[in-house]
C-alpha cells in the first residue's frame, strides 16, 4: 500500500513514514501543498496536514476530491486546530477522516487501517457488477462507482456514494448514525456521529437538482437517516 504523508515539519513527516513503514506500508513524502498535488496519484491514501506552505491542506483535499484521476484516494486530515469548523471542512470537501495533533501513533495506525481496509473492500464490493439504480433523475452505476443528476455526472467522494447506495438501496429503512458509521467508515471508525451528519447535509446539497431524491433523505428524529421511498 502506498502511502502519501503531507506536513510541513521535517520531525512529523519522518516520524510518520519510519512507523508507516515499520508497519508494512510503502511511504512518498511532501513538504508543501504543490509537492502533494504532484506526487498524490497512484497512492492508496493520503495523510494531509491542514496548515501547509504554498497550497493549504483543505485546497489541497478539495482539487484532489474534483480530480477524477485523484477522487478516490482516501484522505485523512491531520491538523493541529481543535476547532469543529476545521473539522467539518475537511469532511465536507470530501476527507474520509481527521486526527488532531498531538495524536498517538497507536490510534493513528489503526485509523490508517480502518481507512484502507474500508477503501480496500469498496473496490472488491464494487469490482465486476453491472447493475444500474434509477431514481427520479437520479443514476447510480455500481459497476463503474458513479453517479449522474439528469444524465450530468455529480462528483461525489466514495463515503457520499456509498452512504446514498446504502439509503436508496434500503428504502424505507432507518438507520442510526452508529450504524451508518459502522457501515460506511468500518468498525473501528474512531469518529463521531456528527461525520454522519456532514456527510447527509454534503450529499443532499449535490442533490439539490433532483428534489425527490433529496427530500426522500429523511431524518429521522433522535435515530439517523433514511430514503423515504422510490420513485420512478
Amino acid at each position: 500500500m502506498q502511502i502519501l504523508v503531507v506536513d510541513d515539519e521535517a520531525s512529523i513527516r519522518e516520524l510518520l513514514t519510519f512507523n508507516l513503514k515499520k508497519n508494512g506500508y510503502e511511504v512518498t513524502a511532501a513538504a508543501d501543498g504543490r509537492e502533494a498535488l504532484a506526487k498524490a496519484v497512484g497512492m492508496d491514501l493520503v495523510l494531509l496536514d491542514i496548515m501547509l506552505p504554498e497550497v493549504d491542506g483543505l485546497e489541497v483535499c478539495r482539487r484532489l476530491k474534483a480530480d477524477p484521476q485523484t477522487s478516490g484516494i482516501p484522505i485523512i486530515m491531520l491538523t493541529a486546530k481543535a476547532e469543529e469548523i476545521d473539522r467539518v471542512l475537511g469532511l465536507e470537501l470530501g476527507a474520509d477522516d481527521y486526527v488532531v495533533k498531538p495524536f498517538s501513533m497507536r490510534e493513528l495506525l489503526a485509523r490508517v487501517k480502518a481507512v484502507l481496509r474500508r477503501s480496500a473492500k469498496d473496490s472488491q464490493n464494487e469490482k465486476g457488477r453491472e447493475e444500474t439504480l434509477i431514481i427520479g433523475g437520479l443514476r447510480l452505476d455500481f459497476s463503474s462507482y458513479q453517479a449522474w443528476l439528469h444524465d450530468e455526472p455529480i462528483a461525489l467522494t466514495p463515503k457520499e456514494y456509498e452512504l446514498l447506495k446504502l439509503l436508496v438501496t434500503n428504502p424505507g429503512r432507518a438507520f442510526s448514525r452508529d450504524e451508518l458509521l459502522e457501515r460506511i467508515w468500518g468498525y473501528e471508525y474512531y469518529g463521531d456521529t456528527r461525520t454522519v451528519d456532514v456527510h447527509i447535509r454534503h450529499l443532499r446539497a449535490k442533490l439539490k437538482g433532483a428534489p425527490a431524491v433529496s427530500d426522500a433523505i429523511e431524518t429521522v428524529r433522535g435515530v439517523g437517516y433514511r430514503f423515504a421511498r422510490r420513485t420512478a
